[in-house]
């Protein structure tokens, strides 16, 4: 059974069950994690506190350089983590190592806390009167992230905020811890002090426990609609500053003057790129006026050319979903949108997709979807591209803005300034201009709108530091 870690101690938990976790492309057993019971949370948080006050009076120097040792171990160990990704996850060894270069962009952003933290002064506001503002760390975050990303996510949250001076408790995916107990475990050789970084696995209790523990000011998390609505009520409830970034539905437009190749090969990639489990696919692909047939023929040939199997066999261009009751509630979605009158396009339910080993799930594309389809408004997380059309860009704006989600939307056009009414209007944090997945680097903020996110400053970026940091201001006359 996997170990906690708690002030710089690696700790099996105390009587408690586990978790098998499985290669999924292989369906095999490889590790177990524990549901950690509360007193386990609460020695963590109390850890983190019990190292903060001495590491938010560390100079940021040194911290700065704490930090540049760990990047260089990440990068040392590069292959070994995208390795352990694809091993728990299932993704392509290739999209592995996306998402670790993707995180370990965040590191080299928080190299930058120098500049970062840096505050403001404006001399003579008054007679005699000089202001200035001081960034202060919170002192002891929280971090929750889910299972779709198990190396990237956590760096978006632990480097940000221990750099900035804070202690942190990281609790993993239960489905994929293991590339955060590597990560742990270099960030301990990059010479952090103990207790600066925790690690706490388990599922609803343990998030419940940390959530409702006094000493921790903050929270970040990444994760389905439902539960960010919960941690962001349930942490506001206890006094705690909040950001939760939550679910997609994706839509993604394409007009008849687009670059055909670009848009058919990017919406291929955002669709079914992570066996389509990122809150960044585009999961309905939209045929704006006479666009939609053509549309639909092109990405039904490229979705067919599409090889499943273990992320890391060469020539593979999708992997499995993480696990058996994702592949099921997936495979059911499909169904669903069947006996709803969509028409199934490319079955992802053919035998030689599902009847093998692992977790697998054809890509799928369904035509004719409407609004009123659950294929047309729920989050699938899965290899499933809806179809649909428009007769126009204002009712593609339409579509969009009356979703209760609002991460992404994009658009393939050739046209400036049906590009421009589309970015003005369109009601989502992220928009993609002949880009299939807009995902922004690491500074500037991963802005989700509506009930894509809850809280006020998001993930990443400027928003990530002063999400870290408290600001007081000195008003002082000499």
């Amino acid at each position: 059974m996997l170990p906690n870690l708690i002030g710089g101690k690696w700790r099996q938990p105390r009587g408690c069950p586990a978790l098998p976790l499985y290669n999924p492309a292989t369906g095999e057993v490889i590790e177990h994690a524990p549901l950690s019971p509360e007193a386990d949370v609460a020695e963590a948080v109390a850890a983190a506190a019990h190292a903060g006050s001495r590491w938010a009076a560390t100079p940021v120097m040194e911290r700065t350089r704490l930090m540049f040792n760990y990047k260089a171990l990440l990068e040392r160990h590069f292959e070994e983590l995208a390795a352990i990704v694809t091993r728990n996850h299932g993704k392509t060894l290739e999209e592995a190592r996306g998402e670790v270069r993707r995180g370990i962009e965040m590191v080299d952003f928080a190299c930058a806390a120098p500049t970062l933290l840096q505050g403001r002064t404006l001399r003579a506001v008054n007679t005699a009167i000089d202001q200035d503002y001081y960034r202060y760390p919170l002192g002891v975050v929280g971090g929750i992230v889910p299972f779709n990303f198990p190396v990237m996510i956590p760096l978006w949250m632990f480097p940000l905020a221990v750099v900035s001076g804070n202690t942190f408790v990281l609790k993993p995916s239960e489905r994929t811890p293991l590339g955060a107990i590597r990560l742990a475990q270099l960030f301990a050789e990059a010479g952090f002090p103990d207790g600066v970084l925790n690690l706490v696995h388990g599922a609803a209790d343990t998030v419940n426990a940390l959530l409702a523990a006094p000493e921790v000011r903050g929270i970040s998390f990444v994760g389905s609609e439902p539960a960010a609505r919960h941690v962001y009520q349930e942490a506001a409830r206890h006094g705690k500053r909040v950001q939760a970034a939550g679910g997609a539905k994706n839509h993604i437009f394409v007009l008849p003057d687009a670059d055909w190749e670009l848009a058919t090969s990017a919406i291929i990639a955002s669709a079914f790129g992570n066996a389509g489990e990122r809150c960044l696919a585009g999961s309905v692909a939209v045929g704006v006026g006479g666009a939609a047939a053509q549309l639909t023929a092109r990405l039904e040939q490229a979705a067919r050319k599409l090889r499943l199997g273990c992320g890391t066999d060469p020539g593979v261009d999708m992997g499995p979903v993480v696990a058996d009751d994702h592949r099921r509630r997936v495979l059911g979605h499909i169904e669903r949108a069947a006996d709803q009158g969509a028409h199934i396009v490319v079955d992802g339910r053919r035998p030689e997709y599902v009847d093998r080993p692992g977790f697998f799930v054809g890509p799928t594309i369904v035509d004719r979807v409407t609004p009123a389809m659950a294929a047309g408004r729920e989050e699938i997380f899965g290899p499933v591209l809806a179809l649909s059309q428009v007769d126009d860009v204002r009712q593609a704006i339409d579509l969009v803005n009356r979703l209760p989600l609002g991460n992404m939307a994009a658009v393939f056009t050739g046209s400036g300034s049906t590009a421009r009414q589309f970015r003005d209007q369109v009601e989502c944090g992220m928009i993609g201009i002949n880009v299939g997945v807009a995902q922004p680097l690491a500074f500037y903020p991963f802005s989700g709108w509506k009930s894509s996110f809850y809280g006020d400053l998001h993930l990443q970026g400027s928003d990530g530091i002063d999400f870290y940091t408290r600001k007081k201001i000195v008003v002082s006359r000499w």
